[in-house]
Protein backbone atom coordinates (compact mmCIF):
# COMPACT_ATOMS: atom_id res chain seq x y z
CA UNK A 1 0.00 0.00 0.00
CA UNK A 2 1.03 3.63 -0.51
CA UNK A 3 1.47 5.47 2.79
CA UNK A 4 1.53 9.24 3.21
CA UNK A 5 3.53 10.25 6.28
CA UNK A 6 2.38 13.42 8.02
CA UNK A 7 5.15 14.41 10.39
CA UNK A 8 8.67 13.29 9.62
CA UNK A 9 10.40 13.46 12.96
CA UNK A 10 11.93 10.52 14.79
CA UNK A 11 8.64 8.62 14.89
CA UNK A 12 7.89 9.30 11.23
CA UNK A 13 11.30 7.99 10.22
CA UNK A 14 10.87 4.85 12.32
CA UNK A 15 7.44 4.24 10.78
CA UNK A 16 8.94 4.67 7.32
CA UNK A 17 11.65 2.09 8.03
CA UNK A 18 9.16 -0.51 9.28
CA UNK A 19 6.67 0.19 6.48
CA UNK A 20 9.35 -0.38 3.82
CA UNK A 21 10.47 -3.57 5.57
CA UNK A 22 6.87 -4.81 5.36
CA UNK A 23 6.74 -4.20 1.60
CA UNK A 24 4.86 -0.88 1.51
CA UNK A 25 5.66 2.29 -0.41
CA UNK A 26 5.91 5.85 0.87
CA UNK A 27 3.68 8.16 -1.19
CA UNK A 28 5.04 11.29 0.46
CA UNK A 29 6.59 12.81 3.55
CA UNK A 30 4.93 16.03 4.70
CA UNK A 31 6.42 18.11 7.48
CA UNK A 32 6.42 21.76 8.49
CA UNK A 33 9.13 22.47 5.92
CA UNK A 34 7.19 21.22 2.88
CA UNK A 35 3.54 21.75 3.83
CA UNK A 36 2.83 23.12 0.34
CA UNK A 37 3.52 19.69 -1.18
CA UNK A 38 0.32 18.44 0.46
CA UNK A 39 -1.83 19.86 -2.34
CA UNK A 40 0.25 18.39 -5.17
CA UNK A 41 -0.45 14.75 -4.28
CA UNK A 42 -3.14 13.16 -6.47
CA UNK A 43 -5.88 11.38 -4.51
CA UNK A 44 -5.10 8.02 -6.11
CA UNK A 45 -1.45 8.19 -4.99
CA UNK A 46 -2.37 7.64 -1.33
CA UNK A 47 -3.98 4.54 0.19
CA UNK A 48 -3.66 5.58 3.83
CA UNK A 49 -2.21 8.40 5.93
CA UNK A 50 -0.19 7.93 9.11
CA UNK A 51 -0.26 11.17 11.11
CA UNK A 52 2.40 11.86 13.77
CA UNK A 53 2.82 15.63 13.52
CA UNK A 54 2.21 18.14 16.33
CA UNK A 55 -0.72 19.07 18.59
CA UNK A 56 -1.01 22.40 16.78
CA UNK A 57 -1.41 20.96 13.27
CA UNK A 58 -2.98 17.53 13.83
CA UNK A 59 -6.66 18.50 13.60
CA UNK A 60 -6.14 20.50 10.40
CA UNK A 61 -4.09 17.67 8.88
CA UNK A 62 -6.68 15.02 9.72
CA UNK A 63 -9.58 17.11 8.43
CA UNK A 64 -7.78 17.78 5.14
CA UNK A 65 -7.07 14.08 4.60
CA UNK A 66 -10.59 12.95 5.46
CA UNK A 67 -12.03 15.56 3.09
CA UNK A 68 -9.89 14.04 0.33
CA UNK A 69 -11.16 10.56 1.12
CA UNK A 70 -7.95 9.19 2.62
CA UNK A 71 -8.13 6.85 5.65
CA UNK A 72 -6.18 8.33 8.56
CA UNK A 73 -4.23 6.62 11.34
CA UNK A 74 -3.34 9.25 13.95
CA UNK A 75 -0.92 9.00 16.86
CA UNK A 76 -0.51 12.69 17.64
CA UNK A 77 -1.70 13.61 21.13
CA UNK A 78 -2.65 16.94 22.71
CA UNK A 79 -5.40 17.93 20.23
CA UNK A 80 -8.38 15.92 21.51
CA UNK A 81 -10.51 18.96 22.37
CA UNK A 82 -11.29 18.91 18.62
CA UNK A 83 -11.97 15.20 18.39
CA UNK A 84 -15.76 15.51 18.07
CA UNK A 85 -15.34 17.81 15.08
CA UNK A 86 -12.95 15.36 13.41
CA UNK A 87 -15.29 12.43 13.98
CA UNK A 88 -18.18 14.44 12.49
CA UNK A 89 -16.10 15.04 9.34
CA UNK A 90 -15.27 11.34 9.17
CA UNK A 91 -18.94 10.36 9.35
CA UNK A 92 -19.98 12.99 6.81
CA UNK A 93 -17.39 11.74 4.33
CA UNK A 94 -18.07 8.05 5.09
CA UNK A 95 -14.38 7.88 5.86
CA UNK A 96 -12.10 5.89 8.14
CA UNK A 97 -10.28 7.34 11.15
CA UNK A 98 -8.12 5.42 13.62
CA UNK A 99 -6.82 7.10 16.77
CA UNK A 100 -4.73 5.76 19.61
CA UNK A 101 -2.78 7.64 22.25
CA UNK A 102 -0.28 4.78 22.09
CA UNK A 103 0.11 2.09 19.41
CA UNK A 104 2.29 -0.27 21.42
CA UNK A 105 0.73 -3.70 21.99
CA UNK A 106 2.37 -3.79 25.43
CA UNK A 107 0.91 -0.42 26.40
CA UNK A 108 -2.57 -1.48 25.32
CA UNK A 109 -2.27 -4.59 27.49
CA UNK A 110 -1.14 -2.21 30.25
CA UNK A 111 -4.31 -0.15 29.71
CA UNK A 112 -6.39 -3.26 30.41
CA UNK A 113 -4.30 -4.16 33.46
CA UNK A 114 -4.79 -0.61 34.74
CA UNK A 115 -8.57 -0.92 34.47
CA UNK A 116 -8.57 -4.30 36.19
CA UNK A 117 -6.48 -2.96 39.08
CA UNK A 118 -8.82 0.04 39.42
CA UNK A 119 -11.77 -2.36 39.68
CA UNK A 120 -10.03 -4.17 42.54
CA UNK A 121 -9.12 -0.93 44.33
CA UNK A 122 -12.60 0.62 44.34
CA UNK A 123 -13.34 -1.29 47.58
CA UNK A 124 -10.22 0.03 49.33
CA UNK A 125 -10.60 3.81 49.76
CA UNK A 126 -7.55 4.04 52.03
CA UNK A 127 -5.39 3.87 48.87
CA UNK A 128 -4.86 7.07 46.90
CA UNK A 129 -4.09 6.77 43.20
CA UNK A 130 -1.55 8.89 41.32
CA UNK A 131 0.58 8.60 38.16
CA UNK A 132 3.97 9.55 36.80
CA UNK A 133 4.91 9.70 33.12
CA UNK A 134 8.46 10.22 31.81
CA UNK A 135 9.30 11.13 28.20
CA UNK A 136 12.11 12.62 26.13
CA UNK A 137 12.71 16.35 26.31
CA UNK A 138 11.37 16.91 22.76
CA UNK A 139 7.83 15.79 23.65
CA UNK A 140 5.58 18.84 23.35
CA UNK A 141 2.45 17.89 25.28
CA UNK A 142 2.10 17.07 28.97
CA UNK A 143 0.62 15.00 30.42
CA UNK A 144 1.15 12.43 27.69
CA UNK A 145 -1.84 11.05 25.84
CA UNK A 146 -1.00 7.64 27.31
CA UNK A 147 -1.15 9.03 30.85
CA UNK A 148 -4.51 10.66 30.15
CA UNK A 149 -5.85 7.35 28.77
CA UNK A 150 -4.64 5.63 31.96
CA UNK A 151 -6.34 8.27 34.10
CA UNK A 152 -9.58 7.82 32.14
CA UNK A 153 -9.33 4.07 32.77
CA UNK A 154 -9.05 4.71 36.50
CA UNK A 155 -11.97 7.15 36.47
CA UNK A 156 -14.09 4.57 34.64
CA UNK A 157 -13.84 2.19 37.59
CA UNK A 158 -13.25 4.45 40.63
CA UNK A 159 -16.42 6.51 41.09
CA UNK A 160 -14.65 8.94 43.45
CA UNK A 161 -12.29 10.04 40.67
CA UNK A 162 -13.97 12.53 38.36
CA UNK A 163 -11.04 14.34 36.72
CA UNK A 164 -7.32 14.19 36.17
CA UNK A 165 -5.00 17.01 37.16
CA UNK A 166 -1.46 17.83 36.07
CA UNK A 167 0.92 18.20 39.00
CA UNK A 168 2.92 20.78 37.04
CA UNK A 169 0.27 22.98 35.41
CA UNK A 170 -2.41 22.65 38.09
CA UNK A 171 -0.15 23.04 41.12
CA UNK A 172 -1.90 26.26 42.18
CA UNK A 173 -5.33 24.74 41.71
CA UNK A 174 -7.01 23.31 44.79
CA UNK A 175 -8.36 20.49 42.62
CA UNK A 176 -4.90 18.90 42.50
CA UNK A 177 -5.27 17.91 46.16
CA UNK A 178 -8.89 16.95 45.82
CA UNK A 179 -9.89 13.36 46.39
CA UNK A 180 -11.80 13.70 43.09
CA UNK A 181 -8.61 14.19 41.02
CA UNK A 182 -6.11 11.69 39.63
CA UNK A 183 -2.78 13.50 39.91
CA UNK A 184 -0.38 13.08 36.97
CA UNK A 185 3.28 14.07 37.29
CA UNK A 186 5.07 14.70 33.97
CA UNK A 187 8.86 14.48 33.75
CA UNK A 188 11.00 15.18 30.66
CA UNK A 189 14.39 13.48 30.67
CA UNK A 190 16.95 12.83 27.93
CA UNK A 191 15.73 10.49 25.19
CA UNK A 192 13.29 8.37 27.22
CA UNK A 193 10.75 6.79 24.78
CA UNK A 194 8.08 6.50 27.46
CA UNK A 195 7.64 5.26 31.04
CA UNK A 196 4.27 5.22 32.79
CA UNK A 197 3.60 4.29 36.42
CA UNK A 198 0.25 4.01 38.20
CA UNK A 199 0.52 3.81 41.98
CA UNK A 200 -1.87 3.28 44.88
CA UNK A 201 -0.50 4.58 48.20
CA UNK A 202 -1.78 3.95 51.70
CA UNK A 203 -0.27 4.64 55.11
CA UNK A 204 1.14 1.10 55.26
CA UNK A 205 2.15 0.18 51.70
CA UNK A 206 2.17 0.96 48.00
CA UNK A 207 0.99 -0.93 44.90
CA UNK A 208 2.56 0.03 41.56
CA UNK A 209 2.29 -1.06 37.95
CA UNK A 210 4.75 0.28 35.37
CA UNK A 211 5.23 0.08 31.63
CA UNK A 212 8.68 0.97 30.24
CA UNK A 213 9.19 1.36 26.51
CA UNK A 214 12.72 0.45 25.38
CA UNK A 215 12.43 2.10 21.94
CA UNK A 216 10.01 3.65 19.43
CA UNK A 217 9.82 0.39 17.47
CA UNK A 218 6.73 -0.90 19.28
CA UNK A 219 4.81 2.34 18.74
CA UNK A 220 5.77 2.51 15.06
CA UNK A 221 4.92 -1.12 14.32
CA UNK A 222 1.48 -0.74 15.85
CA UNK A 223 0.78 2.31 13.67
CA UNK A 224 1.80 0.45 10.49
CA UNK A 225 -0.34 -2.57 11.45
CA UNK A 226 -3.28 -0.22 12.09
CA UNK A 227 -2.76 1.31 8.64
CA UNK A 228 -2.81 -2.14 7.05
CA UNK A 229 -5.97 -3.02 9.01
CA UNK A 230 -7.99 0.12 8.21
CA UNK A 231 -7.80 -0.25 4.42
CA UNK A 232 -11.31 -0.94 3.06
CA UNK A 233 -13.04 -0.09 6.35
CA UNK A 234 -15.39 2.74 7.18
CA UNK A 235 -15.88 4.30 10.61
CA UNK A 236 -14.03 5.44 13.72
CA UNK A 237 -11.64 2.96 15.32
CA UNK A 238 -9.10 2.42 18.06
CA UNK A 239 -6.75 -0.22 19.36
CA UNK A 240 -9.54 -2.30 20.93
CA UNK A 241 -10.98 -2.76 17.43
CA UNK A 242 -7.62 -3.77 16.02
CA UNK A 243 -6.82 -6.16 18.87
CA UNK A 244 -10.35 -7.55 19.17
CA UNK A 245 -10.55 -6.66 22.86
CA UNK A 246 -13.73 -4.55 22.86
CA UNK A 247 -15.83 -7.20 24.58
CA UNK A 248 -13.21 -8.59 26.94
Amino acid sequence: MNILLLGYGKMGKTIEQLALERGHQIAGRIDADNRADFDTLPNEAVDVVIEFSSPESAAENITYCLERGWPVVCGTTGWLSQRQTIEAVCRRKNGAFFYASNYSIGVNLFFRLNKTLAQFMRNYPSYQVSMTEIHHTEKKDAPSGTAITLAEGVMEHLPTKRRWASKETDSTNSQINSTEAVEIESLREGSVPGTHTVRYDSDVDRIEITHIAHSRQGFALGAVVAAEWIIGREGIFGMDDLLGTNDQ
